[in-house]
């Protein structure tokens, strides 16, 4: 993984949707174990996922820290499989999360009472995606 070129492709994606400098965001990537762990505590599903979004702006206190975006939890292990599925490279993939998770974080959603939101988001995603492909 080439960490410098991921977080070269995040700033570039955070500054596309409007977000400043100040902006903060947390990026967390573990393996299937961690991520299920995650997705058990927090969603009740006993099995991996791809990505994980928890928005600072959401709750309570969200004044506190205005810039604070929020937290996107990937699992590397699933990235893996799912880049071999998409037929793109694993740095591509977890821009890919990451850019979904971004995207989850400032108000776009795809599940639930949202479902109809999809093709927005997967626009959006797709959008940016070619976007920071473009930074090499």
């Amino acid at each position: 993984m080439d960490e410098g070129k991921l977080t070269r492709r995040a700033l570039k994606a955070l500054s596309a949707l409007g977000c400043d400098q100040e902006t903060e965001l947390s990026v967390f990537i573990c393996d299937d174990k961690e991520i299920t762990f995650i997705h058990k505590e927090y969603f009740g599903i006993d099995e991996p996922t791809n990505v994980i979004s928890f928005a600072q702006a959401e709750g309570e206190f969200t004044e506190v820290e205005p810039q604070m975006l929020g937290d996107v939890v990937i699992s590397f292990e699933t990235a893996a499989r799912d880049a071999v599925e998409a037929g793109h490279s694993l740095d591509d993939e977890l821009i890919f999360l990451l850019i979904h998770g971004i995207l989850h974080l400032s108000g776009y959603d795809h599940e639930g009472d949202r479902a109809g939101e999809a093709p927005v988001m997967e626009a959006r995603e797709d959008e940016l995606f070619k976007m920071v492909l473009t930074e090499k």
